[in-house]
């Protein structure tokens, strides 16, 4: 009885979860190794992906979550995770999004997301989150 229980808590625990992170909008921006410039596929992808909800400014708020690999050391990885979240935030700028609505947090090589211990795994760390959370009035 007892664990029929503990697995009932566990699957509502799961899915509290998954709904609380369907309620956001995520789109990431990926970068080369050492670099915080977005090409231009990146900087249209993004412009159409924020042009394609409607009233943004009205039901989000918005958070960058900058990552790095830690190739480089943590001093780099510090300055180069402010540059790639300061290259995104300066694209949502020229959206004339003004800056009240967006938040920052630059993680560098802390808490990565993707195993480090491989290639594709750090070049999946190589980028910006941008995340719209959805305003609770």
């Amino acid at each position: 009885m007892r664990w029929g229980f503990i697995c009932l808590i566990s699957f509502i625990i799961s899915v509290a979860g998954h709904a609380q992170q369907g309620n956001e909008l995520r789109k990431s921006i990926y970068f080369g190794g050492g670099s915080y410039n977005i090409d231009e596929e990146q900087v249209l992808m993004l412009s159409n992906w924020l042009d394609s909800i409607p009233n943004l400014l009205d039901k989000y708020q918005i958070q960058l979550i900058s990552h790095t690999d830690p190739i480089g050391g943590r001093e780099f990885n510090e300055w180069l995770s402010k540059m790639r979240s300061q290259s995104v935030y300066d694209l949502l700028l020229q959206k004339d999004i003004p800056d009240q609505f967006i938040t920052v947090k630059n993680w560098g090589i802390a808490n990565p997301v993707y195993s480090n211990q491989n290639y594709h795994g750090m070049r999946m760390n190589r980028r910006v989150d941008v995340i719209l959370y959805p305003i609770v009035y």
